[in-house]
C-alpha cells in the first residue's frame, strides 16, 4: 500500500486549504484512514479519521468544526478540507491507512500558516 500526500502549501490564518492522499495497493474501501499532523519539536499528534464506509469521523478537539474528512473509494482518496486556518496548524501532515495486518503512511506535505 502507498499513499501520497498533496495540496499543502503557506497561507495566511483564517485561510483553507484541502488536502489530498491518494492511496494504491490494497483494498482502499476496507481500510479505515485519516490523518496525523507534526510540528516542529512536538509529538505526532492524530487530527482525524474516518471510517471504511465514511459514515462515521473523528475530529481532535483542537480542529473540530474547521476540518472536515472525506473519503472517494471510487477514486481511492481521503481529503481533508481545513477552514479557519490558525499558525499553530502548522505542521507536516500525514495520512494513514490502516488495516488488519499495520498501518501505512504518506511522506507528508507541510502546511504553514502565517500570522
Amino acid at each position: 500500500v502507498q499513499l501520497q500526500a498533496s495540496g499543502g502549501g503557506l497561507v495566511q490564518a483564517g485561510d483553507s486549504l484541502r488536502l489530498s492522499c491518494a492511496v494504491s495497493g490494497g483494498t482502499f474501501s476496507s481500510y479505515s484512514v485519516g490523518w496525523f499532523r507534526q510540528a516542529p519539536g512536538k509529538e505526532r499528534e492524530f487530527v482525524s479519521a474516518i471510517s471504511r464506509s465514511g459514515g462515521s469521523t473523528d475530529f481532535a478537539d483542537s480542529v473540530k468544526g474547521r476540518f472536515t474528512i472525506s473519503r472517494d473509494n471510487a477514486k481511492n482518496t481521503m481529503y481533508l478540507q481545513m477552514n479557519s486556518l490558525k499558525p499553530e496548524d502548522t505542521a507536516v501532515y500525514c495520512c494513514y491507512v490502516g488495516t488488519n495486518l499495520r498501518d501505512y503512511w504518506g511522506q507528508g506535505t507541510q502546511v504553514t500558516v502565517s500570522s
